[in-house]
C-alpha cells in the first residue's frame, strides 16, 4: 500500500456515482447513535428474557470487549493490509483501507459507514449466536462497544493531539504506522497485541525521528 505522496488534506474519490460516494462517508456520532439503542436492548433482553445474572452479563460482556481488541489487530494486520495481485483485488483493498493511508486525515472515513457497518455487524452477530446461543446478547454488545471505542480513538488520533501524556505512545505508534512503516503498529485502540506479537515500534529509537506529513 505504497503511495508516492500521502495527502493530509482532501479525500479520495471512491465512486463516480454521487449516491455511492456519499454512502462511503459518516460521522462518529451517527454510528454511536445507531448502535447504542441496539446494544442497550440486547443487554436488557439478556437480563430479562433469559434471566442471566448481573455477574454473568458483565463477565461475558467484558470478554466480548476484550475480544474486540484481538479482532481489531488481526483484521488490521491481515485483512486491511492484504497485498492482492489482481487489479480487482487492488481496487477492493484501496476502497477498504488503502484510501485511508492515502488520505489519513479524511475524518469522514474513519468509521465504517452505516450501511456496510450494519450488514457486517449482522453477519458477526449471527455467527456469534450460532456459536454461543443467547450468550451472544451479552458478548456482542461488549464486542461492538470495543468497535465504537476503537473508531472514536482512531478519529481522535487523526484529528487531535493526545489529551493525556500516557496516551502519547498510542498516538505515536499509529502515526509511525502511517508515515514510517505500515507493516508495524497495527493496534489502534491499544498497543497490547502489538507488544504480544512483536509489531510494536521501538518508540525510544523513534522518539527523535521527525515524521514528515506531506500535504
Amino acid at each position: 500500500m505504497q503511495f508516492e505522496k500521502i495527502h493530509n488534506k482532501g479525500q479520495a474519490r471512491l465512486f463516480e456515482n454521487p449516491i455511492l460516494e456519499a454512502l462511503t462517508k459518516t460521522h462518529p456520532l451517527v454510528i454511536w447513535g445507531m448502535y447504542l439503542p441496539i446494544l442497550g436492548w440486547m443487554i436488557y433482553h439478556a437480563a430479562t428474557a433469559n434471566d442471566f445474572s448481573t455477574a454473568r452479563i458483565f463477565s461475558v460482556w467484558l470478554i466480548g470487549l476484550f475480544s474486540w481488541t484481538l479482532f481489531e489487530y488481526v483484521a488490521h494486520r491481515f485483512l486491511f493490509h492484504m497485498m492482492p495481485d489482481s487489479d480487482t483485488g487492488k481496487r477492493i483493498a484501496y476502497v477498504l483501507h488503502g484510501n485511508h493511508h492515502h488520505y489519513p486525515r479524511d475524518k469522514q472515513r474513519l468509521f465504517m459507514p452505516p450501511v456496510p457497518s450494519l450488514i457486517l455487524a449482522g453477519i458477526i452477530f449471527s455467527m456469534q449466536y450460532l456459536l454461543m446461543g443467547n450468550h451472544a446478547f451479552m458478548f456482542f454488545p461488549g464486542f461492538m462497544l470495543g468497535y465504537l471505542l476503537y473508531g472514536s480513538m482512531h478519529y481522535a488520533i487523526h484529528a487531535w493531539n493526545p489529551p493525556f501524556k500516557f496516551m502519547k505512545p498510542l498516538w505515536r505508534n499509529h502515526h509511525l504506522h502511517h508515515y514510517k512503516d505500515e507493516h508495524m503498529g497495527f493496534g489502534v485502540s491499544s498497543t497490547f497485541w502489538d507488544r504480544v506479537f512483536g509489531t510494536m515500534f521501538d518508540l525510544k529509537k523513534k522518539k527523535k525521528t521527525r515524521i514528515r506529513c506531506r500535504s
